[in-house]
């Protein structure tokens, strides 16, 4: 899929890696929509370079009134980030649901952004909040709004030898709330149908600024002026919720795709504002946010350690080897700087229990541990495991510190004492998963064990038994 694998350690290296290399380089952070590209021979990147090592990159920070978020800040970090729920609120409750807890572990705020699908959901919600982006490059920086930056479907004003460096956006004022919205076609992991991002603020309790983007709903993510010009100068009330609703229809004839038709789209969207400004109206948008929202972090935190010294490079057909820790062994693989993490697991270290499942992040059946996090292996790049520490379903046992049962871990147990098994092929993903959970939340309560299962699909329909055994390896401390 690629040829040359860079981790450069600092930004200044990631720069003179992209100007030497220009259009044959991509950049990478999470990659889970990269590797999906590249696996289906959707894009061309024969040198990819990893900025995931660099430090400071991953920070959420207010200064001066505005929110800076770095470029590898992933969507369960701007969901822990408290700087985020309380002064960017839309962009926090955007990323939570983006996705599952394991794509919200590796994908990234600016990886979304530079996909530039409008179904994206944080392309709205930073839209909303009138963000920027900071691109940098070896010639220096340039600071773009998001009407310079998205071209047009999948296409952005980011240069080959370029890389995002920032995104800021005004912190929100005490006098503003604001919201973020979407339709799906399940409850979680899905793609918006449209989504909806909405900024007020307030002189007392009449609408002093209205900011309105709409995705999913054209080419690119849009605003709808008409609606916001309806709601200044007024307060908001049944009558002009509903007009400025009704007006947001009008904004864009809507498209039509795989997902929705462009009617259905107008009547959706409509139905989105209308929702959106009556829960700021009633005071009732942080209803949205879950109080504690399980991670997939164990006792981690969701922090990755850094590598020191200078940019490692692993070649396709190159000797470097990918050097890690698998289940409490060292391990040096060779022959795997092309594939994917859990192509390496199978095929080279004969850990045949992670398994594939999809091969896209939609079914979790091969989820592992990565430095603590749950990641999912078929969307993480081999040489990103170069100097972490890997846990697999066959070393589970081991972080049990001695309460395992017949070499089995708690949860293990649990799922044969629950008949939880089933057919036993998506297993190993929900173990993973589960036991992550419970690392994290001691005694989570059923809505969180749902939530920290939705990257896991049970195809044998016996989900109800998989969140039993949960509870019941829960109960038991």
């Amino acid at each position: 899929m690629w040829q040359l694998y860079y981790t450069p350690t600092s930004v200044e290296d990631a720069l003179n890696l992209l100007a030497e290399h220009g259009p044959q380089a991509r950049v990478i952070a999470g990659g889970t929509d990269l590797i999906i590209e590249l696996q289906r021979e959707e894009r061309n990147a024969p040198v990819l370079i990893d900025v995931t090592r660099i430090g400071g990159l991953n920070r959420v920070s207010l200064d001066g009134g505005r929110i800076h978020v770095g470029p590898t800040v992933t969507h369960n970090r701007a969901v822990a980030s408290d700087v985020l729920v309380d002064r960017g609120y839309p962009l926090a409750l955007a990323c939570w649901q983006v996705g599952t807890p394991q794509l919200r572990n590796r994908g990234t705020i600016a990886g979304n952004l530079i996909t530039a699908s409008p179904a994206n959901d944080t392309i709205a919600a930073l839209w909303a909040l009138d963000a920027r982006l900071t691109l940098s490059s070896v010639d220096g920086e340039r600071v773009l709004s998001f009407a310079d930056f998205f071209e047009g479907v999948r296409k952005t004003a980011l240069a080959p030898h370029e890389m995002v460096t920032d995104i800021s956006f005004p912190a929100i004022k005490p006098n503003q709330r604001g919201l973020f919205a979407k339709l799906a076609l399940r409850r979680v992991h899905a793609i918006s149908v449209v989504n909806a991002a909405v900024l007020l603020s307030f002189d007392d309790d009449i609408v002093a600024e209205a900011r309105i983007a709409m995705g999913s709903v054209a080419p690119t993510v849009i605003r709808a002026r008409e609606a916001e010009s309806a709601l200044v100068g007024r307060r908001l009330t049944g009558e002009s919720i509903g007009r400025a609703a009704e007006l947001a229809t009008e904004a864009t004839s809507c498209i039509d795709d795989i997902r929705a038709g462009a009617d259905y789209r107008r009547e959706v969207i409509s139905v989105l504002v209308h929702r959106a400004l009556s829960a700021l109206q009633s005071g009732q948008e942080r209803e949205s946010f879950p109080e504690a929202p399980p991670m997939l972090w164990g006792t981690t935190g969701g922090t990755y350690p850094r590598l020191a010294g200078k940019t490692a490079c692993h070649r396709c057909e190159g000797l470097e080897p990918i050097e890690c820790v698998v289940n409490g062994e060292n391990v040096v693989v060779q022959g795997a700087n092309d594939r994917t993490l859990l192509q390496m697991l199978r095929e080279k270290l004969g850990l045949t229990g992670t398994k594939e499942g999809c091969g896209e992040g939609e079914c979790g059946a091969c989820t592992v541990w990565m430095d603590g996090i749950a990641v999912l292996a078929c969307l993480t790049p081999a040489p990103r495991a170069h100097g972490t520490q890997i846990v697999t379903v066959e070393g589970l046992p081991e972080t049990a510190s001695g309460s395992q049962v017949d070499g089995l871990h708690p949860i293990q147990q649990a799922f044969i004492d629950e008949g939880a098994v089933q057919c036993g092929y998506c297993t190993p993903g929900f173990v993973m998963a589960g036991a992550n959970l419970l690392e994290e939340i001691p005694e989570p309560t059923r809505e969180q064990i749902e939530f920290g299962l939705s990257g896991n699909l049970c195809r044998c329909t016996g989900y109800y038994k998989i969140v039993q055994a949960i509870e019941k390896a829960a109960s038991k401390g």
